[in-house]
């Protein structure tokens, strides 16, 4: 390489970037008029699958169907029809049949307590997320990221 010149190797996107614009891609898939979340689950450098938040097959898309409003909110004023990012992405790779234990799960937003669960639960080894979910509900803390934590999953902020 003669001076001056930048290595073919700089210029290459880490896996995290990849993993994380492509999560973030998928999010623009979202049917919810109050957030769009993508997630993308990894093994071994290897994409197994891939989910954005939504209402489950077969039933509503909340921006067509009430798209000044979305959905109606359940008892913890969240969606009542949506399934999670992180869930959709382990529902279809555990669907699909694929070994997620020992995974990473790449999401836009932070893990609520709910799938922090199902991600300890799924043997899911690490997590990066860009943007805080208690910052975006207005809550003092991250329950999920604390939870996975306290249980040994490795939690990274991007």
């Amino acid at each position: 390489m003669a001076l001056g010149e930048e290595s073919n190797l700089s210029k290459k996107p880490s896996f995290d970037d990849i993993y994380m614009n492509l999560a973030t891609d998928l999010s623009a898939r979202s049917h919810c008029v109050r957030a769009q979340v993508g997630a993308v689950l990894t093994k071994n450098t290897r994409i197994i699958s891939i989910g954005y938040n939504g209402p489950p097959s077969g039933t509503h898309n909340c921006d067509e169907e009430w798209p000044e409003t979305g959905c109606d909110r359940d008892s913890r004023g969240s969606c009542s029809l949506a399934l999670h990012a992180e869930e959709n992405a382990i529902l279809f790779a555990t669907k699909n049949g694929s070994k997620i234990e020992g995974g990473t799960l790449y999401c836009t937003l932070s893990p609520c307590i709910a799938c922090a669960r199902l991600i300890l639960s799924s043997g899911i080894k690490m997590v990066v997320y860009k943007d805080s979910y208690a910052e975006y509900k207005g809550l003092e803390a991250d329950e999920g990221v604390d939870f996975l934590k306290r249980f040994g999953v490795q939690v990274n902020k991007y």
